[in-house]
């Protein structure tokens, strides 16, 4: 964890950079790396992530055999961060694939269909984004029960509205443009006009909003697990580790640098790679003009 900490400074240098494409190599390689632990993270773990051992408790960082230390009940913490990648990434993800999938639908439908239809899907977006989400979030997990799908459902349900403002106001503008125009001449159905003419220009706003709000939805996730309304108690997710830690922050600090350093790692590289493909979409821009 010393190395990702001392990566932290030099993110933070390359997002204030006007090079998009260093940013773009290093987030995209940061990102690729987090997504293969992710997926091998059952043959890079030593130990069973739940499996104690009351002999090797509060082992301290670089202990042998336990290379970020154990926590309280003897868990290798190394272990438990590995299994905790396809849980709090897991979540994150699925939670902003499906607000971006219900937003992007919603706001092109609001941007092509007048009347009524655009005003029930502002007017429901609006209504959503007044209402703090992280309360609405803790209401209704109550209700529904923890998990990966209620937790990651609730928290896509609860944001997209934000990416149908963005996609219904770029919408609006796309369909103005003269090739659109022509396509409706020529009598081009508007599902068609939507997909094949609208949506490639969405791309570059699609894929920026997609980085920042994956680094959003996994602040969430470790949010709601860290006051126990996320994940299931005995799922070694990075909140749940960082709500475990609470109680040795000063025995065993290690319990909470762990999970609190993976999470500001990975968010930060998530924030570099959208602002390089924003940079590089505003340097194209100019670029066409």
């Amino acid at each position: 964890m010393t190395t990702a900490f001392g990566l932290l400074p030099r993110l933070g240098i390359l997002r204030r950079s006007n090079r998009p494409g260093i940013q773009l190599a290093v987030g995209g390689s940061l990102l690729l790396f987090i997504f293969i632990l992710a997926l091998l993270h059952r043959q890079l773990a030593a130990y069973d992530p739940l499996a104690g051992d009351i002999l090797t408790r509060l082992k301290p960082l670089l202990t042998p055999g336990h290379l970020l230390g154990t926590d309280q009940l003897g868990r290798d913490i190394l272990s438990r961060l590995l299994f905790g990648f396809p849980w709090s990434l897991g979540i994150a993800l699925a939670a902003t694939l499906i607000a971006m999938i219900v937003g992007t639908v919603a706001g092109l439908w609001a941007a092509w269909v007048p009347g009524w239809i655009r005003t029930f899907i502002n007017r429901s977006a609006d209504t959503i984004i007044a209402f703090p989400g992280l309360v609405i979030a803790i209401c209704v997990i109550a209700v529904i029960g923890r998990g990966f799908w209620p937790l990651a459902l609730t928290l896509g349900v609860l944001t997209w509205p934000f990416f149908a403002r963005v996609v219904y106001a770029e919408a609006l503008g796309l369909l103005q443009r003269e090739y659109v125009l022509a396509a409706e001449l020529f009598g081009v159905q508007g599902w068609r006009i939507l997909i094949r003419h609208v949506l490639p220009g969405l791309r570059p706003t699609l894929m920026v909003m997609l980085a920042f709000h994956f680094a959003d939805m996994l602040i969430a996730e470790s949010a709601l697990s860290f006051l126990g309304l996320g994940a299931p108690i005995q799922a070694p997710t990075w909140g749940n580790m960082l709500a475990e830690s609470r109680q040795y922050l000063f025995l065993a600090p290690w319990m909470m640098l762990a999970p609190g350093g993976v999470i500001v790692l990975v968010v930060v590289t998530l924030n570099l790679l959208g602002d390089g493909i924003a940079k590089l979409s505003r340097d194209k821009a100019r670029a066409v003009e």
